[in-house]
């Protein structure tokens, strides 16, 4: 369903990419409206599907994941049957924290947040033993120059 989305909620929405973590009164605030207004706008767009939830953004240095590594996969095997046991093994990796299917000259790609090469060894070898892939590219990051950045809106 698509919702028709003002201004209003649009700056509702940024606010909340900013800093999840404060108060409805807050927001309200910021966003130029009653505390009642903003909570009706806010229902209006978790009713709808727009606000999916609130999270902490976790320094993922803070707890010793130092290594990320972008993992490009080409497949031989494109029927619907594969593409679900793919998707059902590479969701049991914790370590893997995106995972698009792309265009271009891989068919996946994956990203893998890791405390380093050994631990990053461990995911690679889950991964390839779950199901049959034609190759595995992996690029490891060097440094982070903007992660977790919010949506444009």
């Amino acid at each position: 369903m698509t919702q028709n989305i003002d201004y209003i909620d649009r700056k509702i929405l940024s606010c909340l990419a900013r800093d999840g973590s404060q108060s409805q009164r807050e927001l309200a605030d910021q966003v130029g409206l009653s505390q009642n207004a903003c909570w009706r706008r806010l229902q209006a767009l978790r009713a709808s599907g727009v606000l999916k939830g609130t999270r902490a953004v976790v320094d993922r240095r803070a707890l010793g994941l130092d290594l990320v590594v972008f993992v490009m996969l080409r497949t031989r095997h494109h029927s619907k049957d594969w593409l679900d046991r793919f998707r059902r093994h590479v969701l049991t990796i914790p370590e893997i924290v995106d995972f698009h299917r792309i265009g271009g000259d891989y068919d996946y790609q994956l990203k893998v947040v890791t405390e380093d090469m050994a631990s990053y060894d461990r995911v690679y070898q889950r991964l390839i033993e779950g199901v049959e892939l034609d190759s595995v590219t992996s690029y490891f990051a060097m440094e982070a120059i903007a992660e977790n950045r919010p949506l444009p809106l």
